[in-house]
């Protein structure tokens, strides 16, 4: 593939990653990207932004260097309803909106729980992306949430950090292959994410190839080089 965009990135903003947004724009112009996604993390991770970093977000060109920009978050799903952090007011202020379950902010039930809090995020209006699906921190059932996520016009990413050994998440190999698997079944696009908590990281999906290949993953469901499909695939939040 030729690698065209990473929406799923972190700055220093977000507490724990090492690279100023221009350093980030930099790699993505290096390596070729068309649109780099910063989503930093919002408040409920100790360390992230204050709400008004979100509601100052207009003062940021959206075009540097030859890339385009899209800022955002990732949000907090925080109970078994699918309920996320910040509020309405900051989600407009957004170009991206990205959900996930972080151990921080959530604390897993049952598998039917964890199911329906992922599900209710999918089907919230303002909820484009869900982060690392995959990666273990709660036990899903992978069937009904593609499902889901078709119905809503939600992506699901597949994450490249959550594969990384360093960050011993045991079950994220199988899982993310299961759900590959389910998503060439409903023939379900996927984005690829490489959650870069510093520059050299952008558009880094190289444990991930190896699970497309031995799903036998259809290019045409990876968006990541397709900026134009990306874009029309984004469900449109009601503002």
């Amino acid at each position: 593939m030729n690698i065209r965009l990473d929406v799923h990135t972190h700055t220093i903003a977000s507490g724990h990653a090492f690279s100023s947004l221009q350093e980030m724009v930099h790699a993505a112009a290096e390596k070729g990207l068309e649109i780099l996604g910063i989503t930093e993390h919002a408040p409920g991770i100790p360390g992230s932004c204050d709400p008004i970093y979100f509601r100052n977000l207009h003062v940021v060109p959206r075009q540097m260097y030859g890339v385009e920009l899209m800022l955002g978050a990732e949000l907090n799903i925080l109970d078994y309803k699918g309920n996320i952090d910040l509020s309405e007011f900051y989600w407009k202020k957004m170009d991206l909106r990205i959900a996930g379950i972080h151990s921080l902010c959530y604390t897993p039930g049952s598998q039917e729980q964890n199911t329906a809090a992922m599900m209710g995020a999918i089907r919230h209006p303002y909820v484009q992306i869900i982060s690392h699906p995959g990666d273990g921190t709660a036990d899903l059932l992978f069937e009904p949430i593609v499902q889901a996520a078709k119905e809503a016009h939600t992506l699901l990413e597949i994450n490249n950090s959550s594969l990384n050994p360093v960050r011993h998440k045991e079950k994220a190999r199988a899982n993310n292959l299961e759900l590959l698997r389910l998503c060439k079944q409903y023939e379900m696009p996927v984005i690829l994410g490489s959650d870069a908590h510093i520059s050299f990281a952008i558009a880094d999906y190289s444990y991930i190839y190896e699970l497309l290949q031995e799903a036998d993953f259809p290019e045409a469901l990876i968006l990541n080089d397709k900026p134009a499909l990306f874009k029309q695939s984004l469900k449109q939040p009601p503002i």
